[in-house]
This record gives C-alpha cells, sequence and structure tokens, in this order.
C-alpha cells in the first residue's frame, strides 16, 4: 500500500501509462512516474519495442527524458509499475544514477497496485560510472 498520497499519486500515474506500453512483442508492459519536486508535473513514460530490439526503450529512460524535455534535470522518486515488481534494466540504473543519485525507486506490483519495495537509486547500481569533468 503506498504510504503518502504522493506515493500514491505516483503508483496510479505508473499503472496508468502502464496501459500506452508498445510491447508486442514480449508482451511485457511497463510504466513509469517520475516526481521531480514541488511545483512540477509528474513525468511519465512507457516502454516502446522494436522489432530491431536493440532500439527498444524502457519505461524509466521515457519518463527520464520527458523530464530533460520539460528543462527538470533531477527528481526525487520514481514508481515503476510491472506485472512482477521487476527492478530496473542496468541501463535504466546508470540513467537514473545521473539525474537521482539519491532518488526513491518504487517497485510497482501492476496487478495488485501496490508498492512491493523500494530502494534508493544509488543501491540499484553502487558501482556506477560517473562523470567527473564538465559537460
Amino acid at each position: 500500500m503506498p504510504d503518502t498520497d504522493l506515493d500514491r499519486d505516483l503508483v496510479q500515474a505508473a499503472l496508468r501509462v502502464r496501459g500506452h506500453a508498445f510491447a508486442p512483442f514480449s508482451r511485457y508492459a511497463v510504466g513509469a512516474a517520475i516526481y521531480a519536486g514541488a511545483g512540477h508535473p509528474l513525468f511519465v513514460g512507457c516502454n516502446v519495442e522494436n522489432a530491431s530490439y536493440g532500439l527498444t526503450v524502457c519505461a524509466e529512460r521515457n519518463a527520464v527524458g520527458a523530464m530533460v524535455a520539460a528543462g527538470v534535470t533531477s527528481f526525487e522518486k520514481i514508481a515503476v509499475a510491472t506485472v512482477d515488481g521487476a527492478s530496473p534494466c542496468g541501463a535504466c540504473r546508470q540513467v537514473l544514477v545521473q539525474f537521482g543519485e539519491d532518488a526513491i525507486v518504487l517497485l510497482v506490483s501492476a496487478d495488485e497496485g501496490t508498492i512491493l519495495d523500494r530502494y534508493r537509486v544509488s543501491d540499484l547500481l553502487p558501482e556506477a560510472f560517473r562523470f567527473h569533468g564538465t559537460p
């Protein structure tokens, strides 16, 4: 069960956008919703598969892309909704570290609409690549 109104809103947004996933190959729909702080809308994304599997884009990265397209470059919390509460893939973990190393990840069961687990992004990828120069 979501702990706060924010958690509930994130879970509902992730579940809603999961319904728009384009997953004709895997049939594994994923939805993600990002909270970037007060004054920002929730940013959402779903997975978009491609016949050339390597070109598939995950829900988490699409949500981050929506956030960045709105001019926001950091976030505090992300909810990821899958049928089984799976955690983000390695590529998504790296992208999440880039924009929210200390953010919280909520893993959501799409069937139950409940939070199965929560992690700090940095705990999901403790040895993440970090650029130490000036981008």
